[in-house]
């Protein structure tokens, strides 16, 4: 299919525009052009995506905004997992500890999204302090059900639960970190490991974090990502069973 100089154009600087911010919205100063340039024109639309998929990237339109994301194992515009290692964790860190960072992640956004109605966000804010308090509470509460689990530990058991989060060593990492009573930037304190996930994610424009306050607030960007991608029907059971939730 042949494509017109102007299309062409137009998706070159819409896929710069994308590597440059991620996201790309009807409200942006100066890009509304390029916004709708992609939203009506279909030739425009198909020529970003292509691109996309040879960056090794997908274009994801929620709402009135469009996000460019990587692929899980692009290892140029997304995170690989040492990657992550080094910006969550401290130093000689080890899977347990990688997946515990995970976990607080998951946390986090559980603690933000677990409505039922209209929308699936559930609260505005979320104090610093409480999110750790409901981590080591959750982590108690899987290694709990593991232990049930190795009293039973029959065949079927082991087979249904064998890629289940190891809540017990992730429970004993979360543990080892010192609690105090003043804010702390510490990756070796409960307070600093938590803060320091938390700047991560407001790097990556999905929180906004407030030290002062030690108050969690959720972006749109986050908001539009857990409303139309991962809150489906199967990715939410997903997310619920690794955290060792149950539906009443």
């Amino acid at each position: 299919m042949a494509y017109e100089a102007e299309a062409i154009a137009y998706s070159q600087k819409i896929f710069y525009y994308l590597l440059c911010h991620g996201a790309l919205s009807d409200l942006d100063t100066g890009a509304k052009e390029l916004y709708r340039a992609y939203v009506e024109h279909e030739d425009v639309m198909n020529l970003v995506k292509n691109q996309a998929e040879i960056a090794d990237c997908r274009i994801e339109r929620y709402g009135t905004c469009i996000y460019l994301m990587p692929d899980i194992d692009n290892k140029y515009l997304g995170f690989t997992k040492a990657d992550l290692k080094k910006e969550l964790c401290k130093s000689g860190a080890t899977d347990r500890d990688y997946y515990l960072a995970q976990f607080v992640i998951l946390t986090l956004m559980v603690e933000f999204y677990d409505g039922q109605g209209s929308t699936s966000k559930s609260r505005e804010f979320l104090k610093l302090g409480e999110l750790q308090n409901i981590i080591s509470e959750r982590l108690k509460a899987g290694s709990a059900l593991e232990q049930e689990r190795e009293i039973e530990n029959t065949a079927l058991l082991s087979e249904m639960y064998e890629n289940i989060l190891d809540y017990k060593s992730m429970s004993e990492a979360y543990e080892s970190l010192r609690s105090t009573e003043t804010s702390s930037r510490s990756k070796y304190t409960k307070e600093g490991y938590v803060s320091i996930i938390c700047n991560f994610m407001e790097r990556q424009g999905l929180i906004l974090f407030i030290p002062e306050d030690e108050m969690i607030k959720t972006t749109a960007k986050l908001d539009n990502i857990m409303e139309y991608k991962i809150l489906n029907k199967e990715n939410y059971t997903r997310i619920m069973e690794a955290l060792g939730a149950t539906n009443e």
